[in-house]
């Protein structure tokens, strides 16, 4: 896909979305560690800013925390569906994209609302 093509088809996106977020995964211990930031969010997914993207396809659980006035913590699995690899001259970002798997109804409703919030 072409950096032109990619512009298009981040623009096609059907959920409100907002640059936002830093997030932790939670490993299989219940553990948490720091995982990256989130730069596009909506109630199906979002994009990880970073140089070292998962492969496609591969799971975990996130833990989302929502800043004020929202205040509230959203876990859900998530699956990377696509990635964009560091590229020389690019003016897109590297990173990766992910689909939220099992995002509570309530936490993606919660999103909408920050969201709407956020833009003001």
């Amino acid at each position: 896909m072409s950096e032109e093509q990619e512009v298009q088809e981040a623009q096609r996106r059907k959920h409100l979305r907002s640059p936002l977020l830093v997030l932790n995964i939670i490993n299989a211990g219940g553990n948490k560690t720091f995982f990256g930031y989130g730069k596009n969010i909506s109630r199906g997914g979002l994009f990880i800013g970073t140089v070292n993207p998962r492969e496609t396809g591969a799971r975990f659980r996130l833990e989302i925390p929502l800043p004020a006035p929202i205040l509230k913590i959203g876990q859900c699995e998530c699956e990377v569906v696509w990635l964009r690899q560091f590229s020389k001259g690019s003016t897109l970002e590297p990173g990766m994209g992910l689909k939220f798997l099992d995002l509570p109804e309530d936490d993606a409703e919660t999103i909408d609302r920050w969201i709407r919030h956020h833009r003001g």
